[in-house]
């Protein structure tokens, strides 16, 4: 890695030039959207998945069409991307590094060594195992960063008695890395859901500056589940012999006199109403593709929570007058069963409502004449229409109904296939959240565009880093470079 690139870098970011980012395995761009809000400028990225580039290029790129296009990060040498996106040389082009190769990506290394592979990287070149993180290095080696963000899922820190954090952490220091992890919690910085994640920043020796993450802007006591799965995550670390041998640090804590954390309806409350059993009766909801391209306007409500002035009003992506995306799926059998749960009910729950209005329109049925005997094929076919066919047993949180009142629980990519996990709180809505609803859960502003059809705008949005969250962390990394604005209140010195 060349010092001289770092320095030049240095010098340039401290004559108040903008700190350029490229961001690896992007998605649709959760981590350039909140860096781009912090001042840096987003001068490209790589994603393997067509819509999701899109996604990003369209965003970030709009006018450039290159920007949009997937890319498979083990055919796509720097030299090559930065000849696509007429970047220029390439140790000269990028100042921040940012980005997540897939948990499996590591987890398929085994009990190899993260730092053996990097330096035998010919003996793995061929091995699927390893290929990403050895792409995602090489981009490190070639492009000599001043920093570099990691973000990843906390089992990273504990993933079959094996913490590839560290191991990370440890070759990055190799490459003259000044390098920490963490544990933040998205609902602590604004995010309308507790979503917790590993983040790791890396700053390069030469800046000779303490890593630092951001404090919490809002408070909330986190439910048992999710205290409990970062007490696992952090199991190996708990015990071992000599801490002070690790990069890891505990996450910045807030206090209870911060304001409360954005609940459900703040976030959703001033979206249009999509009555979904209203909807299904007039026509108006139908089987087949959800078009992206019609305009609804928003609620006409005196008061605005500050997080959906925020979503609408986000500097870049505002809302304008009207919103789209707000599309919901086609899911006749089941708004039903949504109106009666009540917040917090899963699946059993929904399971035992179903089979009490199947009982009960058997009666009407057999009360008035009709021959349903049990186990017949009217009897089943009458079952089928009413109750889900899932095994209770097996899918105990496939369901749940969201609590108006608090953060909603952490949405996964699993929303490109069903969205069961996040059915909407209120009742007379009777549905599960739209694509516009899931983007604001996630802290995407009312502007971001998502490319493609429902699925995949709900798989993008799962998948993402919430912007609210990254801009934090991007605000923090500013700090620690001393450049630009400063933002202390958001601030926390760390050191091994």
């Amino acid at each position: 890695m060349s010092d001289r690139a770092i320095q030049q870098k240095l010098a340039r970011l401290r004559s108040g030039k903008k700190p350029r980012v490229l961001d690896l395995f992007s998605g649709c761009g959760g981590l350039s959207l909140g860096f781009h809000r912090a001042g840096y400028e987003i001068v490209g990225s790589v994603e393997f998945d067509d819509n999701a580039a899109a996604s990003h290029g369209a965003n970030f790129h709009p006018d450039v069409a290159a920007h949009a296009v997937s890319r498979d990060i083990t055919t796509t040498p720097p030299s090559a991307l930065m000849k696509a996106l007429g970047l220029g040389e390439v140790a000269a082009t990028v100042d921040v590094l940012v980005g997540g190769p897939p948990c499996q990506a590591f987890a398929r290394v085994g009990r190899s060594k993260l730092r053996e592979v990097a330096e035998h990287p010919e003996a793995f070149r061929h091995d699927a195992r390893a290929r990403l993180y050895i792409e995602y290095m090489r981009y490190v080696d070639a492009c000599a960063p001043v920093a570099l963000v990691m973000e990843n899922v906390p089992d990273m820190l504990n993933h079959g008695g094996h913490n590839l954090a560290e191991e990370i952490a440890e070759l990055l220091e190799g490459k003259g890395y000044v390098c920490r992890y963490t544990l933040l919690n998205a609902a602590f910085y604004g995010v309308p859901q507790m979503r917790e994640r590993m983040i790791l920043i890396a700053v390069h020796r030469d800046v000779q500056a303490e890593v630092t993450f951001p404090l919490p802007t809002h408070w909330m006591e986190l439910p048992g589940g999710y205290v409990g799965s970062r007490s696992v995550a952090l199991k190996l670390i708990s015990q071992a012999k000599d801490a002070s041998s690790h990069h890891y640090v505990s996450p910045p804590t807030g206090t209870a006199d911060l304001p409360s954390s954005v609940t459900a309806n703040e976030a959703l409350d001033d979206l249009p109403a999509l009555n979904a059993r209203e909807m299904l009766s007039a026509g108006a909801l139908r089987r087949g593709r959800r078009g992206f391209d019609i305009a609804i306007p928003y609620q006409q409500k005196k008061i605005q929570h500050a997080f959906a002035k925020d979503m609408r009003a986000w500097p870049g992506f505002s809302g304008g007058a009207a919103i789209y995306d707000h599309v919901i799926r086609y899911l006749p059998r089941d708004y039903q069963l949504f109106a009666g749960l009540k917040p917090g009910d899963q699946y059993p729950e929904a399971h035992r409502y179903a089979l009490s209005l199947f009982l009960v329109r058997l009666g009407e049925l057999r009360a008035s004449g009709k021959d349903i005997p049990d186990g017949s094929d009217a009897w089943n076919e009458l079952r089928s229409s009413i109750v889900p066919p899932y095994d209770v047993s097996k899918f105990p949180n496939k369901w749940r109904k969201m609590e108006a009142d608090r953060p909603s629980r952490t949405l996964m990519a699993h929303l490109g296939k069903d969205s069961y996990s996040h059915i909407h709180y209120d009742s007379t809505q009777a549905r599960p959240i739209s694509v516009r609803e899931a983007a604001r859960l996630q802290s995407f502003p009312d502007g971001f565009v998502f490319k493609g059809t429902m699925n995949p705008a709900f798989r993008q949005i799962g998948n993402a880093v919430p912007p609210l969250l990254s801009w934090r962390v991007a605000e923090a990394l500013r700090d620690s470079l001393r450049i630009g604005e400063s933002s202390h209140i958001h601030r926390a010195e760390v050191s091994a």
